[in-house]
């Protein structure tokens, strides 16, 4: 065994500083997606700022350089530990200065060195190295690896372009070995990490050996490339030698008088329908029909009605299924890492699969998705489809008013077409699709017919099995469709429709989903689309619970998204305006970054200021938008007992504020022993729910109503901090309500500490997070009593009651 340095390779242009001893440190200059040779020659275009320091250093001195390669291209600042330990030491020979203020250097290689030790980081890199010389053993079968590498090398420059024919000259000249690899390495078109393995290798038999196996690979590689190529080229010249026949042909036909196009549709036709299992039923009309559209003549208006409806029928999945994927685990991962919480609705689906896991063929009930906009109940759709592994297709239905839209229009009607369902199967290509039937709450219904009418048989387990669209009038089963529909408000729906359906409520997220719904998918998804990189900004949890708290206020995550947008937005400006390596820093989007970007305060909790006199109260509500929080006002003056309620109240909510006023002045002597007996019949009592531009109805208002009343009574205020919903009745009772966890959502959204609830409804709190129901305080009442008890502020000696005042 001998131990050499690194052997010259041949005459080389520049040589600088040859024989020159090692040093025992030297500057180290990070490589991307390249690896250098000894011995060889590379142009390096240098362009960030701690590399051009040290090229300029470099020149300054002994102009000696390490060059290392790093261990992932992607990494734009590379230390020490994402830099390989083996690299080459070099020496600048040139250096040219470009206008755009980067280096064009050429260094020349030398001998291969390992870092021993990094001694600087800063300005740039700097290490302790020690020369890593080739172990070479003269061997016969070191002669035959360098002869065998020789000539598959040889055969790859005859095959491959980007490699020159004068490589091949050179690369049969060189007698030594290390040479032979750093020639050949430093040339082939193969990933970093091999070029950086030959390199580490020191023994040179090893070296060959493996720089073999690499070159009969890309030979093999470049061989079936060839293959492909010809395979290709034959191809081709088929495809023109058939069409010159077919040309020919044609002109043959057209001579003699026989050329018939129509009967080659018809024979495609055939072709395409005998190649699809079709049921016996639709087998025998496709047959009838097939037959009359080759007595017709082409001329015919009739001709293309009939050809347009055999053309939907061979279009239609009638035999193409997707296999289900029943693996649970999966299902969960999906689920989880396309939507946080709803773990409702993830539990539903992971029962759907075991049950189809244990029974293929049982029949699935359909899902209705019901909550405010911006929940992700579309979403949820697609990503049930990607974990059972369907096709997924939306159908919007908000709006249809025709029946036509879902069972299509029959033949007769000139440009009649089949219907949105027909129409997502063949768009699908499956016959078990998941179909996402959008904002089924929307579905009018006018003289051209009741659409959630023709809807029952699509939803019907029991009748969708032979499911006939107008248009093509054969039976299609729909058994093996899942069906998931979505809805804001469940009253629109009829009664036989929802019927139907497995209602499955998503009631908004609360202030600690949003900003872990934010921080996983809305943040990332808006820093993409904004042409951002995660390295050039980031969003602190106080920046985004501001851009939830003063600049949103919904239940879903709808708007919080395009907040997220604007500010990327603008972020990606002020990126975009700067210039050199201020690009890179990085921006952290803090609140007060958050309020100078979008602006001032857009919303306030007004529940302190609103309810600061007697007379207000803060009522909770539910809308098809989410929870909302209602300041309900009451005040008296002279006159003769009348009752005045605006704010555009429903009916509903007016025989609320009659009972709740009819309790009050039946224990009036209770509530505000002060008040004369005849108080009532000289005052007229207003009721007021501002923002008189929104109509409001609904049957739990009462409560909140009666406390209004009672604190204009008794002059003691509602305290600010709770907000109440429930039905009253003559007697005092609290009655349940619905919508609680919208409700406590809106709450907190509007900073109230306190939410006082019917009785009834406590078992209700089980749907609400657990983080919630540790930042709000419930008080489950049964009679207005207690309400009151909690709601108003107690009275200090010097108040008077204001309706005596």
């Amino acid at each position: 065994m001998i131990e050499v340095g690194a052997p010259d390779s041949g005459p080389r242009d520049v040589v600088v500083g040859a024989g020159r001893a090692l040093p025992d440190r030297a500057p180290v200059l990070p490589l991307r997606d390249t690896v250098t040779f000894p011995d060889m020659v590379i142009p390096l275009n240098i362009g960030q700022e701690r590399s051009i320091e040290l090229i300029n250093d470099a020149l300054r001195g002994d102009r000696s350089i390490v060059m290392v390669s790093s261990r992932n291209a992607e990494v734009e600042t590379p230390g020490p530990d994402d830099l390989y330990s083996v690299g080459v030491l070099g020496v600048v020979a040139r250096m040219v200065r470009v206008p755009d203020g980067t280096l064009r250097v050429l260094i020349q290689g030398g001998q291969r060195v390992r870092i021993e030790r990094w001694v600087q980081t800063e300005p740039y890199l700097v290490a302790e190295i020690a020369d890593s010389p080739d172990i070479v053993n003269q061997t016969p079968e070191l002669v035959a690896l360098m002869r065998n590498v020789q000539q598959t090398f040889s055969s790859i420059i005859e095959q491959v372009p980007y490699l020159p024919e004068e490589l091949q000259v050179m690369v049969a000249n060189v007698d030594d070995p290390s040479a032979l690899t750093s020639l050949i390495g430093g040339s082939l078109r193969i990933s970093t990490e091999e070029k950086q393995a030959l390199l580490e290798e020191r023994d040179v038999a090893k070296r060959l050996r493996r720089l073999s196996e690499i070159l009969a690979r890309e030979l093999e590689v470049v061989a079936i490339g060839s293959r492909i190529q010809s395979q290709v080229q034959s191809e081709l010249d088929k495809g023109q030698r058939e069409y010159f026949l077919r040309q020919q042909m044609k002109a043959i036909q057209e001579e003699l008088g026989e050329a018939d196009e129509a009967q080659a549709e018809v024979n495609e036709l055939r072709e395409q329908l005998d190649a699809i299992d079709l049921p016996e039923e639709v087998r025998k009309q496709a047959e009838r029909e097939l037959g009359r559209l080759e007595r017709l003549q082409p001329a015919m208006a009739e001709y293309g009605v009939v050809r347009s409806y055999l053309e939907w029928i061979a279009a239609l999945p009638w035999d193409k299924s997707t296999e289900d994927n029943l693996d649970l685990r999966h299902a969960r991962e999906v689920l989880d890492a396309d939507h946080y919480d709803i773990e409702q609705v993830k539990d539903r689906i992971l029962e759907f699969l075991a049950v189809r896991s244990l029974k293929p063929d049982a029949r699935g009930s359909i899902l209705c998705f019901v909550g405010p906009p911006g929940v992700g109940k579309t979403s949820l759709g697609r990503s049930i489809a990607r974990a059972l592994g369907r096709k997924f297709e939306r159908i919007s239905v908000g709006g249809v008013r025709d029946e036509a839209e879902i069972r299509g229009h029959r033949r007769t009607y000139i440009g009649a077409m089949p219907g949105t369902i027909i129409r997502a199967l063949r768009d699908a290509g499956s016959n078990n699709p998941l179909f996402m039937i959008d904002e089924i709450d929307k579905m009018g219904a006018d003289f051209r017919g009741d659409p959630s009418s023709a809807m029952l048989e699509v939803l019907d387990p029991e009748q969708n099995d032979s499911f006939r669209d107008h248009y093509l009038d054969l039976p299609f089963s729909l058994a093996n469709v899942i069906f998931i529909t979505t809805a804001n408000n469940l009253d629109t729906v009829p009664g036989p429709l929802r019927d139907r359906m497995e209602v499955i409520q998503l009631a908004g997220y609360s202030e600690e989903e949003k900003l872990e719904i934010a921080k996983r998918y809305l943040v990332p998804r808006q820093v993409e689309r904004n042409g951002l990189r995660r390295s050039m900004i980031s969003f602190t949890d106080a920046g985004l619970r501001t851009i939830i708290s003063d600049y949103t206020r919904e239940a879903g995550v709808r708007q919080l998204e395009r907040e997220i947008g604007s500010v990327c937005r603008k972020i990606a400006r002020q990126v975009a305006e700067r210039d050199g390596p201020a690009r890179r820093r990085r921006i952290s989007v803090t609140e007060p970054r958050v309020r100078e970007l979008l602006g001032k305060r857009r919303f306030f909790s007004e529940a302190r200021r609103r309810t600061a006199r007697p007379g207000v109260a803060t009522g909770l509500a539910w809308t098809p938008v989410g929870g909302e929080v209602l300041f309900i006002e009451a005040t008296a003056m002279q006159g003769k007992g009348q009752l005045t309620l605006t704010g555009q109240l429903g009916e509903v909510m007016r025989e609320s504020a009659q009972a709740a006023l009819s309790y009050v002045r039946a224990n009036a002597g209770a509530l505000a022993p002060e008040l004369d007996d005849d108080w009532f019949a000289r005052h007229d009592v207003h009721i007021h729910v501002p923002s008189g531009a929104i109509p409001k109805d609904g049957p739990s208002a009462g409560v909140a109503i009666a406390v209004a009343l009672a604190s204009l009574l008794t002059g003691r205020p509602v305290r600010s901090d709770v907000a109440m919903t429930g039905e009253i009745t003559l007697t005092g009772q609290v009655l349940p309500i619905g919508g609680l966890k919208e409700k406590a959502l809106a709450a907190q959204r509007n900073g109230i500490r306190i939410v006082i609830a019917p009785a009834l409804n406590e078992q209700d709190v089980d749907e609400i997070p657990a983080h919630l129901r540790s930042r709000l305080e419930f008080v489950f009442a049964s009679e207005i009593s207690e309400v009151l008890g909690v709601a108003l502020q107690r009275r200090r000696a010097t108040e008077r009651p204001v309706a005596v005042a």
